[in-house]
């Protein structure tokens, strides 16, 4: 009796032992799949693989010849304070003019887009009744398909400084080399691009909830990181020394559109808050970005540009 009872407990630990294992093995089995979708749902690496293939975002700049992508920019500017302003056959024309250089770009976080399809507009600082005043970063819907938008930027000219106001057009154009961050590195854009009539979203530069939006991709791009206390403009010993690259200029070529009334009035509603101008925050704006978004003009269209500059 003993010995049989001895044997049926040793045969029921092994059946146990084998179930034990069975269920662990099933467990492993399991756990790629919960495990691919955690990542799947979690925000990208710090580090991208080391062969990402092609950026998605370079289709954001405009074509100007075969070699555009690999031609070297031009060299930088003297940055001399008499040096009359290029930027006239690059940007918008400009709408403010001051002796008071902007204070450097304040550090802050981007909210979550609200919804499919917004696209990320830089904060900024505007010039006001009390000097400057910070512009909140804020997502903004486009005025129509394929539409991306080109940071406004301050120049330095002559002694003054000039804000040239941004645009929706095809392509990026230029923006002074101001590196705002959240994919706006000083050129080009790499929080995003169009295909196929949706905007797919760069989670490494965008704050974008995969949940809610499914058009996410992952790319680190080469680029300089943003930091705060950048410069706000450019030229100067102390701003940024860029100058317009081919496909910047090939941008500025195409139908764009200005800045939505929605927009200006955003810009608008922040002049009248003492707490954002410079005076008052010190540069350290309380309200550095809004998480609502911007809803978008309707009949908004891009306009082609009478003998290359100035639009019609």
């Amino acid at each position: 009796m003993k010995t049989i009872s001895r044997l049926g407990i040793c045969a029921a630990l092994a059946v146990a032992g084998v179930l034990l294992f069975a269920g662990s093995n099933a467990q492993t089995s399991l756990m790629p799949q919960g495990v691919a979708l955690a990542q799947d749902q979690a925000p990208p690496p710090d580090q991208a693989p080391p062969d990402q293939g092609p950026d998605p975002a370079a289709v954001n700049q405009a074509p100007s010849g075969p070699s555009y992508t690999t031609q070297a920019p031009p060299p930088p500017e003297a940055g001399a304070p008499d040096q009359g302003p290029d930027d006239q056959n690059y940007a918008e024309q400009p709408t403010e003019t001051t002796t008071e250089a902007p204070p450097p770009l304040p550090e802050y976080d981007q909210p979550p887009a609200p919804a499919d399809g917004y696209e990320w507009t830089p904060g900024y600082w505007a010039w006001g009744p009390y000097g400057y005043y910070w512009v909140p970063g804020v997502w903004v819907e486009p005025p129509y398909m394929g539409a991306l938008w080109t940071p406004g930027y301050w120049g330095f000219y002559g002694g003054r400084y000039l804000w040239y106001p941004g645009h929706w057009g095809f392509h990026i154009g230029f923006y002074g080399g101001i590196n705002y961050g959240f994919g706006y590195v000083g050129f080009g854009y790499e929080g995003g691009y169009w295909n196929a009539g949706h905007f797919f979203y760069n989670r490494v530069y965008s704050n974008v909830d995969a949940r809610m939006v499914h058009n996410v991709y992952s790319y680190r791009a080469n680029v300089r990181p943003g930091y705060a206390g950048r410069p706000s403009y450019r030229g100067g010993p102390n701003g940024v020394h860029a100058n317009p690259r081919p496909a910047e200029g090939a941008a500025w070529r195409e139908p764009t559109a200005p800045r939505m009334n929605t927009q200006v009035v955003h810009q608008q509603s922040f002049s009248q808050v003492r707490g954002q101008y410079a005076s008052e925050n010190h540069g350290r704006p309380p309200t550095a970005s809004v998480p609502h978004g911007i809803p978008a003009d309707r009949g908004v269209h891009p306009e082609a540009r009478s003998g290359g500059g100035g639009r019609r």
